[in-house]
């Protein structure tokens, strides 16, 4: 009778909740952080909407320095550098989304954007300056072609990994 009821209720009152982004621990989406680590070249810590995240910088790769069981990679070091220049702790950025939002690893995946005035595309600056190759998983593809030009651009002028790295 009630308690039936009372918990036909509930599980609709919850269902409703959900829907309307009420869960316990809400998506953030395209939003403003504050950079808290940088972990490598690709990868960085921030806080937003109350927490701190891992975020996967969406579409590119940079040399390996941390993963585990394999070597520090040519290059990797002076992304994780290159990175750090461009996001010292406590940079405020702006994170937009793709398609899909987050890895299997749990991290957010992002395009990164300072919000210092310039807007500058943290991302493409990485693949522009040799410090990255561009790493396109579908469906999150929105800038590979951009990412792309800009890996030619830096190999084209030996710049970064592509004048230091043989292979």
């Amino acid at each position: 009778g009630a308690v039936r009821r009372l918990v036909a209720s509930l599980v609709i009152i919850g269902a409703a909740a959900n829907a309307a982004g009420c869960n316990q621990r809400p998506e953030p989406h395209n939003g403003i952080a504050t950079v808290a680590d940088v972990v490598d070249g690709d990868t960085i810590d921030v806080e937003i909407g109350g927490r701190t995240e891992r975020v996967r910088l969406t579409g590119i790769d940079t040399p390996e320095t941390k993963k585990p069981n394999s070597p520090v990679e040519c290059w990797g070091p002076e992304a994780s550098a290159y990175t750090t220049s461009l996001l010292p702790v406590g940079t405020v950025v702006r994170i937009e989304r793709d398609v899909v939002g987050r890895d299997d690893y749990g991290r957010l995946l992002g395009y990164v954007y300072l919000v210092d005035g310039s807007n500058l595309f943290v991302n493409l600056e990485i693949v522009e300056q040799g410090f990255a190759q561009p790493l396109t998983i579908e469906p999150n593809s929105t800038f590979a072609s951009e990412f792309a030009a800009a890996a030619r651009r830096a190999e084209r002028s030996d710049r970064g990994m592509w004048g230091a790295c043989s292979s």
